[in-house]
């Protein structure tokens, strides 16, 4: 037999002679903390004010999607300051009442000392049996926190309408309708000049809804180049416009008119707001300004009486341009 075999077999004989090393258990330890008396009020009190500010923060995005609703800033900042009130207080009783407070001093142990990785797991098992009440704790937790978060991102969609267009869709305004003054006198045809500014009001209607204030301007018949098919928008050269900007729905309240016309501009309806200036005689195109598209155009008819009315509603949607609202008519 070679020397190499026998070198092997000599240490296969020697390990068998080998006691296999025992694996020390963890013995059974005493406690860390001192076992803490069960505090199950505190906990209810913890969920009834989670609950509390969960529903405060429903109530604040009620409110903020509801534009029904009277006095509606001092609601929104009612419900969202107690809805964080309610939040702090409950922060409060489980500081005080539910998480221990026991402190330890002692040197900073050496790296990768399994004893001291033992006494923390032990530490954290023993803080987490002061809650009895954990999975309903934390199931009200999430709750107020995803009531809270969408309390929060409420006000995001005050940038835009996300599924309601019906405000920029529907318009009081329909054939035969008369329109008034701020005073609420049918107004004339005669009584509208050429170089002034009127606004006007569909008669027996909400003045507070976005499609029913007009602008109303006069313009010599052959300074008008209306867009195709509405030839007929404009008797006497009266032309009527949404008074609400295309670009951020401020009100448009300003009107050019040329001191000297062979050398300025001709007129112009303007927003005061971020100055989007609209060309009356051409549809209400837009000539400057961030307006994404020209203000809407109401046809107009004048009576027997020699009072304006309306012969059918807007060339397009009243107000911004926001998502899904160039896609849709007024009706």
């Amino acid at each position: 037999m070679s020397r190499r075999r026998i070198g092997l077999l000599a240490r296969l004989a020697k390990a068998l002679e080998l006691e296999p090393a025992s694996i020390d258990e963890p013995a059974e330890r005493g406690r860390i903390l001192p076992e803490a008396p069960k505090e199950p009020g505190a906990e209810l009190v913890v969920i009834v004010l989670l609950l509390l500010a969960s529903c405060c923060a429903a109530g604040f995005i009620a409110v903020f999607a509801d534009s029904r609703i009277p006095h509606a800033t001092q609601f929104l900042g009612l419900s969202l300051g107690l809805a964080f009130g309610f939040l702090a207080a409950a922060l409060v009783v489980i500081a005080r009442c539910l998480v221990v407070t026991e402190e330890l001093t002692h040197d900073y142990p050496p790296e990768e000392h399994q004893e001291a990785e033992r006494e923390l797991e032990q530490l954290f098992d023993e803080s987490r049996e002061r809650f009895t009440r954990r999975r309903l704790l934390v199931a009200t937790s999430a709750l107020t926190g995803t009531a809270m978060g969408a309390a929060l991102l409420a006000p995001v969609v005050s940038f835009g309408p996300v599924f309601d267009l019906s405000a920029f869709v529907e318009t009081p305004w329909f054939r035969g309708r008369r329109l008034v003054g701020d005073d609420g006198a049918p107004l004339k045809a005669s009584a509208i000049q050429e170089a002034d500014f009127y606004t006007a009001y569909p008669e027996g209607a909400d003045r507070e809804q976005l499609a029913a204030p007009l602008v109303l301007v006069r313009l010599p018949g052959s300074a008008i180049h209306l867009p195709s098919g509405r030839s007929g928008w404009a008797p006497g050269g009266i032309l009527a416009y949404s008074k609400i900007c295309t670009h951020a729905a401020c009100a448009i309240s300003l009107y050019r008119t040329p001191t000297f016309p062979a050398v300025e501009p001709g007129p112009a309806l303007v927003c005061p707001c971020h100055y989007s200036t609209f060309d009356p005689a051409t549809g209400g195109t837009v000539l400057f300004g961030p307006a994404g598209r020209p203000l809407p155009q109401l046809p107009l008819e004048v009576d027997s009486d020699g009072v304006l009315r309306a012969t059918g509603n807007f060339s397009g949607p009243v107000g911004p341009s926001w998502w899904g609202i160039r896609s849709r008519k007024p009706t």
